[in-house]
Protein backbone atom coordinates (compact mmCIF):
# COMPACT_ATOMS: atom_id res chain seq x y z
CA UNK A 1 0.00 0.00 0.00
CA UNK A 2 1.12 3.27 -0.56
CA UNK A 3 1.57 6.31 1.39
CA UNK A 4 1.23 10.24 0.72
CA UNK A 5 3.87 12.89 -0.90
CA UNK A 6 6.44 13.64 1.50
CA UNK A 7 6.29 17.66 2.37
CA UNK A 8 10.02 19.12 1.59
CA UNK A 9 11.77 19.31 4.93
CA UNK A 10 14.21 22.92 4.69
CA UNK A 11 17.44 22.00 6.24
CA UNK A 12 18.25 24.25 9.28
CA UNK A 13 21.80 25.34 10.48
CA UNK A 14 22.99 23.52 13.40
CA UNK A 15 21.16 20.74 15.03
CA UNK A 16 18.40 19.51 17.12
CA UNK A 17 18.50 18.11 20.40
CA UNK A 18 17.71 14.36 22.37
CA UNK A 19 14.32 14.57 22.40
CA UNK A 20 12.20 12.90 25.98
CA UNK A 21 8.70 11.72 25.65
CA UNK A 22 6.55 10.64 28.61
CA UNK A 23 6.03 6.73 28.89
CA UNK A 24 2.08 6.42 29.17
CA UNK A 25 2.56 3.34 31.63
CA UNK A 26 5.19 4.91 33.89
CA UNK A 27 3.84 8.64 33.67
CA UNK A 28 7.45 9.43 33.54
CA UNK A 29 10.07 11.45 30.96
CA UNK A 30 12.41 8.72 28.96
CA UNK A 31 14.96 9.97 26.76
CA UNK A 32 15.36 8.44 23.12
CA UNK A 33 18.15 7.78 22.05
CA UNK A 34 20.30 10.55 21.15
CA UNK A 35 21.75 8.99 17.87
CA UNK A 36 21.70 5.96 15.68
CA UNK A 37 18.46 4.90 13.79
CA UNK A 38 15.24 5.86 15.47
CA UNK A 39 11.96 3.47 15.31
CA UNK A 40 8.23 4.73 15.43
CA UNK A 41 4.95 2.55 14.94
CA UNK A 42 1.94 4.51 15.01
CA UNK A 43 -1.37 2.83 14.92
CA UNK A 44 -3.48 3.81 11.92
CA UNK A 45 -6.81 4.37 11.20
CA UNK A 46 -9.85 1.79 10.25
CA UNK A 47 -10.75 3.25 7.08
CA UNK A 48 -14.79 3.21 7.09
CA UNK A 49 -15.15 7.28 7.52
CA UNK A 50 -13.60 10.35 7.25
CA UNK A 51 -10.46 11.98 8.76
CA UNK A 52 -11.63 13.56 11.90
CA UNK A 53 -9.42 16.01 14.24
CA UNK A 54 -9.06 13.76 16.75
CA UNK A 55 -7.32 11.13 14.34
CA UNK A 56 -5.34 14.46 12.85
CA UNK A 57 -4.15 15.38 16.54
CA UNK A 58 -2.67 12.10 16.93
CA UNK A 59 -0.64 11.99 13.32
CA UNK A 60 0.68 15.42 13.65
CA UNK A 61 1.74 14.60 17.20
CA UNK A 62 4.33 12.19 15.82
CA UNK A 63 4.49 14.00 12.71
CA UNK A 64 6.72 16.27 15.52
CA UNK A 65 8.61 13.62 16.79
CA UNK A 66 9.81 12.34 13.69
CA UNK A 67 10.75 16.43 12.27
CA UNK A 68 12.60 16.36 16.12
CA UNK A 69 14.24 13.12 15.01
CA UNK A 70 15.69 14.28 11.70
CA UNK A 71 16.69 17.53 12.60
CA UNK A 72 18.91 15.98 15.77
CA UNK A 73 20.44 14.01 12.71
CA UNK A 74 18.92 10.61 13.49
CA UNK A 75 17.42 8.45 10.33
CA UNK A 76 13.76 7.66 11.39
CA UNK A 77 12.18 4.31 10.18
CA UNK A 78 8.37 5.24 10.51
CA UNK A 79 5.73 2.44 10.06
CA UNK A 80 2.28 2.78 10.31
CA UNK A 81 -0.80 0.29 9.45
CA UNK A 82 -4.06 0.48 8.11
CA UNK A 83 -6.76 -1.57 9.64
CA UNK A 84 -8.47 -2.06 6.34
CA UNK A 85 -10.07 -5.35 7.35
CA UNK A 86 -11.99 -5.27 10.93
CA UNK A 87 -15.60 -5.20 12.37
CA UNK A 88 -16.53 -1.47 12.15
CA UNK A 89 -15.34 -1.82 8.35
CA UNK A 90 -17.63 -4.64 7.56
CA UNK A 91 -20.69 -3.14 9.83
CA UNK A 92 -20.71 0.18 8.38
CA UNK A 93 -20.27 -1.31 4.66
CA UNK A 94 -23.15 -3.43 5.56
CA UNK A 95 -24.97 -0.33 6.32
CA UNK A 96 -24.38 1.65 3.53
CA UNK A 97 -24.78 -1.08 1.22
CA UNK A 98 -21.10 -0.83 -0.19
CA UNK A 99 -18.88 -3.01 -1.04
CA UNK A 100 -16.44 -3.01 2.04
CA UNK A 101 -13.09 -3.27 -0.03
CA UNK A 102 -14.46 0.03 -1.95
CA UNK A 103 -14.75 2.12 1.36
CA UNK A 104 -11.92 0.90 2.59
CA UNK A 105 -9.79 2.18 -0.67
CA UNK A 106 -12.23 5.23 -0.69
CA UNK A 107 -11.12 6.04 2.96
CA UNK A 108 -8.13 5.62 2.80
CA UNK A 109 -7.66 7.80 -0.11
CA UNK A 110 -9.22 10.74 1.62
CA UNK A 111 -6.78 10.10 4.72
CA UNK A 112 -4.17 10.31 2.17
CA UNK A 113 -5.49 13.94 1.26
CA UNK A 114 -5.59 15.04 4.55
CA UNK A 115 -2.23 14.20 5.66
CA UNK A 116 -0.93 15.64 2.65
CA UNK A 117 -2.87 19.06 2.82
CA UNK A 118 -2.24 19.12 7.08
CA UNK A 119 2.02 18.11 5.47
CA UNK A 120 2.47 15.62 7.71
CA UNK A 121 5.52 13.48 6.54
CA UNK A 122 4.66 10.22 5.17
CA UNK A 123 5.76 6.42 6.89
CA UNK A 124 8.36 5.00 5.21
CA UNK A 125 5.93 1.80 5.14
CA UNK A 126 2.30 2.62 5.07
CA UNK A 127 1.03 -1.12 5.78
CA UNK A 128 -3.08 -2.43 5.21
CA UNK A 129 -4.49 -5.37 7.50
CA UNK A 130 -5.06 -7.35 4.28
CA UNK A 131 -1.36 -7.37 2.43
CA UNK A 132 0.17 -8.60 5.90
CA UNK A 133 -2.69 -11.46 6.36
CA UNK A 134 0.59 -13.91 5.37
CA UNK A 135 2.67 -12.59 8.17
CA UNK A 136 -0.31 -12.82 10.33
CA UNK A 137 -0.54 -16.86 9.52
CA UNK A 138 2.71 -17.64 10.50
CA UNK A 139 2.87 -15.22 13.66
CA UNK A 140 -0.13 -17.46 15.00
CA UNK A 141 0.93 -20.68 13.52
CA UNK A 142 3.83 -19.90 16.20
CA UNK A 143 2.03 -18.97 19.11
CA UNK A 144 -0.06 -21.94 18.64
CA UNK A 145 2.98 -24.70 18.18
CA UNK A 146 4.88 -22.48 21.59
CA UNK A 147 1.85 -22.72 23.81
CA UNK A 148 1.49 -19.20 23.90
CA UNK A 149 -1.75 -19.38 22.03
CA UNK A 150 -4.98 -21.80 22.37
CA UNK A 151 -8.29 -23.21 19.98
CA UNK A 152 -11.71 -22.41 21.25
CA UNK A 153 -13.65 -25.24 20.47
CA UNK A 154 -17.04 -23.61 21.46
CA UNK A 155 -19.04 -22.21 19.22
CA UNK A 156 -19.94 -18.36 20.18
CA UNK A 157 -23.08 -16.68 20.63
CA UNK A 158 -24.24 -16.91 16.77
CA UNK A 159 -22.95 -20.68 16.58
CA UNK A 160 -19.65 -20.09 14.89
CA UNK A 161 -16.39 -19.64 15.70
CA UNK A 162 -14.99 -23.30 16.75
CA UNK A 163 -11.53 -23.26 15.97
CA UNK A 164 -11.18 -19.48 16.73
CA UNK A 165 -7.77 -19.03 17.88
CA UNK A 166 -6.91 -16.60 21.40
CA UNK A 167 -3.90 -15.66 22.98
CA UNK A 168 -2.86 -17.46 26.23
CA UNK A 169 -1.90 -13.93 28.33
CA UNK A 170 -1.27 -16.29 30.78
CA UNK A 171 1.82 -17.27 29.13
CA UNK A 172 3.11 -14.47 29.44
CA UNK A 173 4.36 -12.65 33.04
CA UNK A 174 4.45 -8.81 31.73
CA UNK A 175 0.64 -8.73 30.31
CA UNK A 176 -0.40 -5.52 30.62
CA UNK A 177 2.37 -4.06 32.78
CA UNK A 178 3.38 -1.21 30.55
CA UNK A 179 -0.28 0.43 30.60
CA UNK A 180 -0.25 1.09 33.85
CA UNK A 181 -4.01 0.10 34.43
CA UNK A 182 -5.33 -2.01 37.52
CA UNK A 183 -7.66 -4.83 36.65
CA UNK A 184 -11.05 -3.17 36.92
CA UNK A 185 -9.98 -0.70 34.69
CA UNK A 186 -8.76 -3.39 32.28
CA UNK A 187 -11.86 -5.27 32.43
CA UNK A 188 -13.58 -2.03 31.60
CA UNK A 189 -11.55 -0.86 28.17
CA UNK A 190 -11.34 -4.66 27.24
CA UNK A 191 -15.33 -4.92 27.01
CA UNK A 192 -15.35 -1.44 25.80
CA UNK A 193 -12.76 -1.17 22.75
CA UNK A 194 -13.68 -4.30 21.41
CA UNK A 195 -12.82 -7.23 23.37
CA UNK A 196 -14.96 -10.38 23.81
CA UNK A 197 -14.88 -11.41 27.36
CA UNK A 198 -17.49 -13.40 27.88
CA UNK A 199 -16.54 -15.70 24.95
CA UNK A 200 -17.69 -19.11 25.83
CA UNK A 201 -14.22 -21.54 25.78
CA UNK A 202 -11.84 -18.92 26.55
CA UNK A 203 -9.19 -19.34 29.52
CA UNK A 204 -9.26 -16.17 30.50
CA UNK A 205 -11.66 -13.06 30.08
CA UNK A 206 -9.10 -10.76 28.47
CA UNK A 207 -7.14 -13.65 26.01
CA UNK A 208 -7.28 -11.63 22.66
CA UNK A 209 -8.64 -12.65 19.60
CA UNK A 210 -5.81 -13.68 17.01
CA UNK A 211 -7.58 -15.91 14.37
CA UNK A 212 -11.56 -15.46 13.62
CA UNK A 213 -12.25 -18.57 11.77
CA UNK A 214 -14.63 -18.03 9.15
CA UNK A 215 -18.44 -17.15 9.18
CA UNK A 216 -21.07 -17.01 7.07
CA UNK A 217 -21.26 -13.56 5.13
CA UNK A 218 -17.80 -12.14 5.85
CA UNK A 219 -14.48 -12.16 4.06
CA UNK A 220 -11.92 -14.85 4.87
CA UNK A 221 -8.62 -15.91 3.83
CA UNK A 222 -6.63 -19.09 3.37
CA UNK A 223 -4.80 -19.56 7.02
CA UNK A 224 -2.96 -22.39 6.44
CA UNK A 225 -3.57 -24.97 9.39
CA UNK A 226 -5.31 -22.76 11.05
CA UNK A 227 -8.26 -22.42 8.33
CA UNK A 228 -10.24 -20.07 6.68
CA UNK A 229 -10.69 -16.78 8.06
CA UNK A 230 -9.62 -13.26 9.09
CA UNK A 231 -6.54 -11.76 11.68
CA UNK A 232 -7.23 -10.23 15.48
CA UNK A 233 -6.66 -6.37 15.39
CA UNK A 234 -3.73 -6.75 17.26
CA UNK A 235 -1.66 -9.50 15.64
CA UNK A 236 -1.62 -7.35 12.74
CA UNK A 237 0.25 -5.00 14.84
CA UNK A 238 2.67 -7.01 15.99
CA UNK A 239 3.28 -8.83 12.78
CA UNK A 240 3.77 -5.35 11.06
CA UNK A 241 6.06 -4.43 13.64
CA UNK A 242 8.13 -7.63 13.96
CA UNK A 243 8.27 -7.62 9.79
CA UNK A 244 9.72 -3.76 9.10
CA UNK A 245 11.16 -2.22 12.41
CA UNK A 246 11.92 -5.24 14.36
CA UNK A 247 12.13 -5.28 18.24
CA UNK A 248 12.35 -3.23 20.68
CA UNK A 249 10.92 -0.69 18.67
CA UNK A 250 12.00 2.83 20.25
CA UNK A 251 8.47 4.06 20.01
CA UNK A 252 5.05 2.81 20.04
CA UNK A 253 2.18 5.22 19.40
CA UNK A 254 -1.19 6.13 19.13
CA UNK A 255 -3.96 7.92 20.64
CA UNK A 256 -4.78 7.31 24.49
CA UNK A 257 -7.44 4.94 23.65
CA UNK A 258 -5.14 2.32 22.49
CA UNK A 259 -3.24 2.09 25.84
CA UNK A 260 -5.61 -0.62 26.52
CA UNK A 261 -6.59 -3.40 25.13
CA UNK A 262 -4.50 -2.64 21.84
CA UNK A 263 -1.11 -1.37 22.59
CA UNK A 264 -1.17 -3.84 25.26
CA UNK A 265 -2.02 -7.12 23.46
CA UNK A 266 0.32 -6.31 20.41
CA UNK A 267 2.99 -5.64 23.04
CA UNK A 268 2.39 -8.81 24.46
CA UNK A 269 2.64 -11.03 20.89
CA UNK A 270 5.56 -9.38 20.12
CA UNK A 271 7.16 -10.51 23.48
CA UNK A 272 6.11 -14.35 22.60
CA UNK A 273 7.06 -13.67 19.51
CA UNK A 274 10.62 -12.53 19.78
CA UNK A 275 11.24 -13.78 23.30
CA UNK A 276 11.97 -10.48 24.25
CA UNK A 277 10.64 -9.18 27.74
CA UNK A 278 10.77 -5.79 26.34
CA UNK A 279 9.50 -5.01 23.17
CA UNK A 280 9.08 -1.29 23.15
CA UNK A 281 11.13 1.44 24.60
CA UNK A 282 8.16 4.45 24.73
CA UNK A 283 4.79 3.89 24.94
CA UNK A 284 3.49 7.36 24.15
CA UNK A 285 0.05 8.61 23.69
CA UNK A 286 -1.76 11.88 22.48
CA UNK A 287 -4.93 12.56 24.28
CA UNK A 288 -8.81 12.65 23.17
CA UNK A 289 -10.02 15.77 21.10
CA UNK A 290 -14.47 16.90 22.11
CA UNK A 291 -16.52 18.50 20.59
CA UNK A 292 -20.03 19.73 21.25
CA UNK A 293 -19.18 17.89 24.76
CA UNK A 294 -18.67 15.00 23.81
CA UNK A 295 -15.28 12.91 22.56
CA UNK A 296 -15.25 13.38 18.80
CA UNK A 297 -16.30 10.20 17.66
CA UNK A 298 -17.85 7.78 14.39
CA UNK A 299 -20.04 6.23 16.49
CA UNK A 300 -21.81 9.68 18.40
CA UNK A 301 -21.10 11.63 15.30
CA UNK A 302 -20.34 14.78 16.54
CA UNK A 303 -17.04 14.30 13.94
CA UNK A 304 -15.24 17.91 12.73
CA UNK A 305 -13.15 16.76 9.54
CA UNK A 306 -10.51 18.14 8.12
CA UNK A 307 -11.25 17.21 4.02
CA UNK A 308 -14.47 19.38 5.30
CA UNK A 309 -13.10 22.13 6.94
CA UNK A 310 -10.59 22.65 3.85
CA UNK A 311 -13.34 22.26 1.60
CA UNK A 312 -15.21 24.88 2.72
CA UNK A 313 -11.90 26.96 2.42
CA UNK A 314 -9.63 26.81 5.99
CA UNK A 315 -6.43 26.66 5.27
CA UNK A 316 -5.15 23.61 6.33
CA UNK A 317 -2.38 25.49 8.07
CA UNK A 318 -4.73 27.20 10.10
CA UNK A 319 -6.06 23.69 10.89
CA UNK A 320 -2.81 22.14 11.78
CA UNK A 321 -2.27 25.41 14.16
CA UNK A 322 -5.34 24.57 16.13
CA UNK A 323 -3.69 21.14 17.17
CA UNK A 324 -0.12 22.32 17.89
CA UNK A 325 -1.72 24.80 20.37
CA UNK A 326 -2.45 21.81 22.58
CA UNK A 327 0.08 19.54 24.12
CA UNK A 328 -0.39 16.28 22.49
CA UNK A 329 -0.71 14.82 25.72
CA UNK A 330 -3.89 16.98 26.43
CA UNK A 331 -7.33 16.27 26.24
CA UNK A 332 -9.02 18.82 24.60
CA UNK A 333 -12.13 19.98 23.27
CA UNK A 334 -12.79 22.09 19.54
CA UNK A 335 -14.44 25.05 19.16
CA UNK A 336 -14.84 27.38 16.21
CA UNK A 337 -12.93 30.11 17.91
CA UNK A 338 -10.01 28.32 18.23
CA UNK A 339 -9.80 28.16 14.05
CA UNK A 340 -10.45 32.07 14.04
CA UNK A 341 -7.42 32.83 16.86
CA UNK A 342 -5.09 30.17 14.72
CA UNK A 343 -5.82 31.94 11.36
CA UNK A 344 -5.39 35.00 12.60
CA UNK A 345 -1.91 33.32 13.87
CA UNK A 346 -0.99 32.44 10.99
CA UNK A 347 -1.47 35.98 8.64
CA UNK A 348 0.84 37.35 11.67
CA UNK A 349 3.36 34.84 11.09
CA UNK A 350 3.03 34.75 7.23
CA UNK A 351 3.26 38.82 7.35
CA UNK A 352 6.44 38.74 9.59
CA UNK A 353 7.97 35.84 7.65
CA UNK A 354 7.37 36.99 4.19
CA UNK A 355 8.75 40.81 5.06
CA UNK A 356 12.10 42.00 3.61
CA UNK A 357 14.13 42.70 7.11
CA UNK A 358 12.98 41.11 10.37
CA UNK A 359 14.37 40.47 14.08
CA UNK A 360 17.13 37.93 14.36
CA UNK A 361 15.55 34.51 14.43
CA UNK A 362 18.49 31.78 15.60
CA UNK A 363 17.09 32.33 19.21
CA UNK A 364 13.76 31.29 18.60
CA UNK A 365 15.12 28.50 16.53
CA UNK A 366 16.56 27.34 19.68
CA UNK A 367 13.77 27.66 21.69
CA UNK A 368 11.79 25.93 19.20
CA UNK A 369 14.23 22.69 19.09
CA UNK A 370 14.15 22.92 23.03
CA UNK A 371 10.36 23.02 23.29
CA UNK A 372 9.83 20.17 20.84
CA UNK A 373 12.87 18.16 22.76
CA UNK A 374 11.20 18.66 25.93
CA UNK A 375 7.86 16.02 25.61
CA UNK A 376 7.00 17.45 22.30
CA UNK A 377 5.92 20.90 23.79
CA UNK A 378 4.59 22.43 21.16
CA UNK A 379 2.36 25.37 22.57
CA UNK A 380 6.03 26.72 24.18
CA UNK A 381 7.25 26.46 20.53
CA UNK A 382 3.71 28.33 18.81
CA UNK A 383 4.87 31.07 22.04
CA UNK A 384 8.47 31.31 21.38
CA UNK A 385 7.70 31.79 17.11
CA UNK A 386 4.76 34.22 18.54
CA UNK A 387 7.23 36.38 20.24
CA UNK A 388 9.82 36.50 17.33
CA UNK A 389 6.93 37.68 15.17
CA UNK A 390 6.06 40.53 17.84
CA UNK A 391 9.69 41.64 18.26
CA UNK A 392 10.05 41.77 14.47
CA UNK A 393 6.74 43.73 13.99
CA UNK A 394 7.26 45.93 16.38
CA UNK A 395 10.73 46.58 17.21
CA UNK A 396 12.01 50.61 16.20
CA UNK A 397 14.16 48.68 13.21
CA UNK A 398 17.53 48.99 15.11
CA UNK A 399 17.74 45.38 15.26
CA UNK A 400 16.26 44.25 12.09
CA UNK A 401 18.86 41.79 10.48
CA UNK A 402 19.18 40.43 6.81
CA UNK A 403 16.57 38.18 5.24
CA UNK A 404 18.66 34.99 6.02
CA UNK A 405 18.91 35.82 9.42
CA UNK A 406 15.29 36.62 10.28
CA UNK A 407 12.60 36.47 8.23
CA UNK A 408 13.81 33.46 5.99
CA UNK A 409 15.71 31.29 9.06
CA UNK A 410 12.14 32.03 10.99
CA UNK A 411 9.93 30.25 7.72
CA UNK A 412 12.63 27.53 7.63
CA UNK A 413 12.20 26.76 11.04
CA UNK A 414 8.58 26.69 11.43
CA UNK A 415 8.14 24.98 7.93
CA UNK A 416 11.11 22.01 9.37
CA UNK A 417 10.09 21.67 12.84
CA UNK A 418 6.12 22.53 13.17
CA UNK A 419 4.86 21.25 9.74
CA UNK A 420 3.51 24.92 8.90
CA UNK A 421 4.52 26.40 5.70
CA UNK A 422 4.42 30.52 5.83
CA UNK A 423 4.42 30.38 1.72
CA UNK A 424 0.97 29.70 0.80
Amino acid sequence: MHSWPAPDLPQLPGRGHQVHLTDSGSGGLVATAAEGPASLYVCGITPYDSTHLGHANTYLAFDLLVRAWRDSGREVQYVQNVTDVDDPLLERATLTGVDWRDLAAEQTELFRGDMTALRVVPPAHYVGAVETIPLVVDAVEELLASGAAYRVEEPDAQGHGVGDVYADTAADPHFATESGLGAAEMAEFFAERGGDPDRAGKRQALDPLLWRTARPGEPQWDGGSLGSGRPGWHIECASIVREFLGVPVEVQAGGSDLVFPHHACSESHLRMLTGRDSAVGVHAHGGMVAYDGAKISKSLGNLVLVSQLVASGVDPMAVRLVMLSHHYREDWEYTPAQLETATERLALWRRAMTAERGFDATGMLEQVRTALAGDLDAPSALHAVDAWVAASEHDDGAARTEPERGPVLAARTVDALLGVAVHP
